[in-house]
């Protein structure tokens, strides 16, 4: 991610923090419970914002069916091609009025997920019992290929990064790697504790192929370089590092890696064990379609310990007495749960699952497949058209997956991102690292029609 979100993209902060559009996501299905005598009756999105007394205006609620047209269709495994993906496309409620091409901003949920929310909020609500989340837990951790003692359950990827910032052994005059391509979210941690620890930031211009890029994180390494904290997959132009060999090198080196991975899960078949990271924060709201304030951080069980906890309560603990004087803390868990804490929210986690299970009843290897030959078939056509664009994003099949970045020749990128976006496309301008271009991203609900409409109305617009 970079040094993103300016004005434009400060709804991408909302979703990171579950502010608006948390409710815009779910609310649907969570006031179902309030409701649900009357449900069905509900004419239109206007009179259910009505009936729930709502004086404002709710953003992306008009992306969404209203819960009486949400279908519960199967996945037919014996459809093949488009066919396929045309059956999985009717799992969202995603409207037909127009194309949604900003996963990397946010991940609308298919059904099945929404369905879960509604569930376990009802369940909550009429028991009185919040409950606990060690099964989910469990099951999430499964879903990236790690112990379950090694997953801390977040609300979003920036909790994770400040986990791994602030709690890695640093002192003044240590020095971290990170890229010109940052994401807020994975910049301002570090720069913060740069302002405050007086650790140095190097950051590099990121180069178009991984054996590039691979040389030169090698390059810029020194005897005072203790972290490599970069993405998994930039937000700027989509491109992807090779995680797995920076980490190997880094091991060898005796240097950390953080990896901000945002992009990352959801999107390949991710297996953390095999990435061979120290650390690696994510979110559910984004790739995995999961609900918004939820995500997760991965701690290699071999450096737990080395990884400080500063905000603790309820479960991070061995045990405390206030009584004995003076008054004793006996430690911390000994896993990542060191670092959630409190009550957390079951229905959320029940939803994140829910999105989990819904990738593995595809296949998560035939959703990075698929992802990638959506990619693909748009860089194609971006790059027929090299009188009127520039494509930004990595000419190297390897170093791309579900984000391409385009920058206009003859009009600014805000004029032509507008344009764009009123012939029903809904698209991500860039301006963060000095790009001033346009972001596209695709996902398992997207088709290659769409991106066929998509690339006519670009050649309309620029030509």
């Amino acid at each position: 991610m970079k040094s993103c979100l300016p004005k434009a993209d400060r709804y991408d902060l909302s979703i990171k923090k579950g502010k608006v559009n948390n409710h815009a996501k779910f609310l649907l299905v969570v006031i179902g419970r309030t409701f649900d005598n009357n449900y069905t009756q509900m004419k239109s999105r206007r009179s259910f914002i009505q009936k729930l007394g709502v004086g404002i205006a709710i953003p992306g609620l008009v992306s969404f069916n209203s819960p009486q047209q949400i279908s519960q269709n199967v996945i037919n495994q014996s459809l093949k091609g488009e066919e396929f993906w045309a059956g999985i496309r009717k799992q969202f409620p995603l409207k037909d009025s127009r194309v949604y091409l900003n996963n990397g901003t946010f991940g609308p949920s298919p059904n099945v997920v929404l369905k879960a929310l509604h569930s376990s909020f009802t369940e909550t609500n009429t028991s009185g019992e919040y409950g606990h989340i060690d099964p989910e837990r469990e099951k999430l951790a499964a879903f990236v290929g790690i112990e379950t003692s090694e997953i801390s359950l977040t609300h979003n990827t920036t909790e994770g990064i400040n986990i791994m910032t602030w709690g890695l052994p640093l002192k003044p005059g240590d020095e971290v790697i990170i890229t010109l391509h940052e994401h807020a979210g994975n910049a301002i941690p570090w720069l913060n504790r740069a302002k405050l620890h007086g650790i140095v930031l190097k950051p590099f211009e990121p180069k178009a192929t991984q054996a590039e890029n691979l040389d030169l994180i090698k390059s810029l390494v020194t005897s005072k370089t203790k972290v490599i904290a970069i993405p998994h997959v930039t937000c700027t132009t989509g491109l992807v590092f090779p995680v797995k060999e920076i980490s190997a090198f880094a091991r060898s080196k005796g240097i950390f890696t953080a990896i901000d991975g945002a992009h990352g899960a959801g999107t390949f078949d991710l297996d953390l064990h095999d990435l061979g990271c120290d650390l690696y924060a994510s979110s559910y709201h984004k790739w995995v379609l999961g609900p918004n304030g939820t995500g997760f951080l991965y701690v290699r069980e071999e450096i737990l310990e080395q990884v400080q906890a500063y905000q603790v309560g309820a479960y991070s603990d061995l045990g405390w007495d206030l009584y004995q004087n003076p008054p004793e803390f006996k430690g911390y868990v000994p896993t990542a749960h060191r670092f959630d804490y409190g009550s957390q929210s079951l229905p959320m986690m029940r939803g994140a699952v829910a999105a989990a299970d819904f990738h593995l009843e595809i296949g998560k290897g035939k959703i990075e497949s698929r992802l990638r030959e959506l990619n693909q078939y748009l860089y194609d056509g971006l790059s027929e058209m090299s009188l009127l664009l520039d494509v930004l994003s990595s000419p190297e099949l390897e170093s791309r997956i579900s984000m391409i970045t385009f920058k206009p020749k003859s009009i600014g990128y805000q004029e032509a991102g507008a344009l764009i976006s009123k012939e029903g496309f809904r698209i991500r301008q860039v301006p963060e690292s000095k790009l001033n271009a346009i972001r596209i991203s695709t996902h398992i609900y997207n088709s290659k029609s769409e991106i066929e409409n998509f690339l006519e109305t670009v050649k309309k617009v620029l030509g």
